[in-house]
């Protein structure tokens, strides 16, 4: 295959990886824009939604396992938090990636475009001051945290993602989890989430294997580096930088869909 063409897979697993570790979302925001606009910037056969959100699933797989990985020692995962909202929005991924085969790439798209816009808008709103809440008296609404977390579970699974991206501001804004217990937290239930997502993918065949290793492999690289730079930065920059990705990427596929 084409080194250009392996080379351009690969820029675009690391830079969202790296994002991912850093940010605590599973990278199919990020990667999910990238993968449907840059390869045809150099000529390459575009892929179609159903393509992007199948290599997304597999690489949010492996991607936000190795950010969990590296946030395992701190005390910053919460298990309850985990075991909750990662069996709940398991269930959802499962039936939205099985729909998802028979949905329009528009609709793809639209629904991508949705969560986005959604997280974009959750992220402006204002939070009151929760980081300095020590970790071991973190308490949320579980029956509130079930009931999203499927909901997001299913538009997750449709379009590949973890739903890490929509979680994050959930978790902030609604349950009020301090930032660096949730950005870690989020990776696992992503995990957990894309567990399902890539199960119903494959299943359905909406996977190319060999794009998918290239970015998963600079996923598996770039992933660990992010979460390690995570822990030395201002909670204020992480979640502006992360507001600013979300907002952006929205934007780009509202004008594409419109």
């Amino acid at each position: 295959m084409d080194m250009i063409y392996i080379c351009t897979l690969f820029v675009i697993g690391f830079i969202g990886s790296f994002l991912s570790g850093m940010l605590g979302i599973g990278g199919a925001i990020i990667k999910y824009p990238m993968l449907l606009y840059i390869p045809p910037l150099f000529g390459f056969t575009a892929f179609t939604a159903h393509e992007v959100s199948g290599i997304s699933a597999l690489d949010v797989l492996f991607v936000s396992l190795a950010g969990v990985l590296a946030f395992r020692n701190g005390g910053y995962l919460n298990k309850s938090l985990i075991t909750v909202m990662g069996i709940s929005v398991l269930f959802g991924t499962l039936i939205g990636s099985f729909a998802s085969h028979q949905l329009s790439e528009e609709t793809v798209n639209i629904v991508y475009g949705i969560l986005a816009l959604l997280a974009a808008i959750m992220m402006f709103i204002p939070k009151k001051q929760i980081d300095n809440l020590p970790l071991d008296q973190v308490t949320f609404n579980k029956p509130l945290a079930v009931v999203i977390t499927f909901l997001v579970g299913i538009g997750s699974g449709v379009v590949g993602a973890g739903g890490g991206f929509l979680l994050i501001p959930i978790m902030l804004l609604i349950l009020r989890i301090p930032t660096r217990m949730t950005i870690a937290s989020s990776l696992a239930i992503t995990f957990i989430s894309s567990i399902a997502g890539s199960f119903g993918k494959i299943a359905t065949g909406q996977v190319d294997y060999y794009s998918a290793l290239i970015v998963i492999i600079a996923g598996l690289i770039a992933a660990p580096l992010g979460a390690k730079i995570s822990k030395t930065m201002n909670t204020k920059a992480l979640q502006g930088i992360l507001v600013v990705l979300i907002f952006g990427t929205a934007i780009k596929i509202w004008i594409d869909i419109l």
